[in-house]
């Protein structure tokens, strides 16, 4: 199968009424989030650069495999950007801050 199915985001961090999260903890999911980000645009791209080669080489069946794996790389690199500026906006909002 071609088309992989959509997942579920899962949690973050689950919060209860007894735990708290500490800076450490906020610190770490926050860079595992980038991490994650950075990691699944480069898992595209590698992707994406093999159904080429296998295009380029006559291997593959259909056509449809290298315009999906492009549109999926795009897409990553799309939402890390998106995530990046996200992220830009909340540290500038906080420096704006008058504490």
């Amino acid at each position: 199968m071609f088309i992989e199915p959509i997942k579920g985001i899962e949690p973050l961090l689950s919060f209860d009424s007894t735990q708290k999260a500490n800076k450490s903890t906020d610190a770490t999911i926050f860079g595992d989030v980038f991490k994650n980000a950075v990691d699944n645009a480069f898992e595209k791209e590698k992707e994406l650069e093999k159904a080429q080669y296998l295009l380029a080489t006559g291997q593959i069946q259909d056509a449809h495999t290298v315009p999906i794996a492009s549109a999926m790389a795009q897409l990553s690199i799309d939402s890390m950007v998106a995530l990046r500026n996200k992220a830009l906006e909340a540290y500038n909002e906080l420096m704006r801050l008058n504490i």
